[in-house]
């Protein structure tokens, strides 16, 4: 059975038994929902985010361009590799440097 987590996704086919998980576990959701593009998975059940975004620099009336770094947790019925583009959404810490989970793979 899939839970509703309360933001507009596709929920995965698979199901998987990680309690971290927010469709089938015990995992809730709040704050940012951002989307970004997977750099590394070969973490165990884990990834990295790559987010790039544009910032306005009003003293030379210019845009300079920024990377954010994320690592998020991956559930098990969620495949990632890297290059594809993910939304991921913030939950409570789950480990030292995860506060994302990946909520649904986006495609081309």
């Amino acid at each position: 059975m899939v839970r509703n987590i309360g933001i507009e996704v596709v929920p995965p086919a698979v199901e998987c038994n990680d309690p971290k998980c927010p469709f089938h576990g015990s995992l809730k959701i709040r704050g940012q929902i951002l989307t970004g593009v997977v750099k590394s998975s070969r973490m165990i059940s884990s990834a990295t985010v790559e987010r790039i975004y544009k910032r306005d620099l009003k003293k030379y009336e210019r845009k300079e361009t920024r990377i954010s770094r994320y690592h998020v947790h991956v559930p098990g019925c969620i495949k990632v590799s890297p290059g594809d583009r993910v939304r991921i959404a913030e939950c409570r810490k789950l480990a030292k440097t995860i506060s994302y989970v990946v909520v649904e793979k986006i495609g081309l």
